[in-house]
């Protein structure tokens, strides 16, 4: 399954909606993704990965349309605004809470969680222990955005520049991250702890492990 429900959130904000109202879409959008993981069952789909969230709050679109506010309400460790935060680990735990309904009607279908909330906060905790060398806060794409908050924000790319080293930054463009963050996640769950139940697949251990020695050679 995809990473459903981001973008309702993200737009949401983008229009000037607080994070409180957009708190309450959570139900919506989580019961929203469940009918179609049960079609899937339904259909024949033995083993599902459903993701969760990222850690919203440390995205650098989120932090530049913030910017400003109180100190309080960032974290001392990450720099994240913790709201934000909030509301991806509301979203999660509400997730987490109906695929254990679904696992309840099909006993028989391998459902997985993967929390690439938690998988994601290892390089914001540490980014420089895993390469990250650039500010959180920064973006390898250099974007730009004058806010317009009458009847909606509207974003303009006043001065694109492209990173000449995007394995040193977590975010590609503000709202998505670079491929260097998404293989420390992928490798998180499907090698470490981050999913529920964990995963093991000797294939794909076998394969990962084939990458990293043809990337050294690279």
């Amino acid at each position: 399954m995809g990473e459903t429900g981001m973008n309702e959130y993200s737009d949401a904000l983008d229009d000037g909606k607080s994070m409180d109202e957009v708190e309450t879409y959570v139900p919506f959008v989580v019961n929203a993704i469940i009918p179609a993981i049960n079609e899937l069952i339904e259909l024949g789909a033995k083993t599902i990965l459903v993701p969760g969230a990222l850690p919203i709050g440390c995205f650098p679109k989120f932090l530049k349309l913030y910017q400003g506010f109180d100190k309080t309400k960032y974290d001392n460790i990450t720099g994240c605004l913790l709201q934000l935060n909030k509301l991806a680990e509301y979203h999660n735990e509400f997730l987490v809470k109906e695929l254990n309904k679904i696992r309840e009607l099909y006993p028989e279908a391998n459902l997985l969680y993967a929390d690439i909330y938690n998988a994601a906060m290892q390089f914001y905790r540490s980014p420089k222990k895993y390469g990250f060398t650039n500010e959180v806060s920064k973006a390898c794409y250099d974007f730009t955005w004058v806010l317009r908050f009458n009847d909606s924000v509207s974003w303009w790319d006043l001065s694109p520049t492209i990173c000449d080293n995007p394995d040193t930054y977590i975010s590609w463009d503000g709202s998505h991250l670079t491929e260097a963050a998404y293989k420390i996640i992928s490798k998180s769950l499907l090698q470490g702890p981050y999913t529920v139940p964990q995963f093991y697949s000797p294939c794909l251990t076998s394969m990962l492990k084939e990458m990293d020695v043809l990337s050294s050679f690279m």
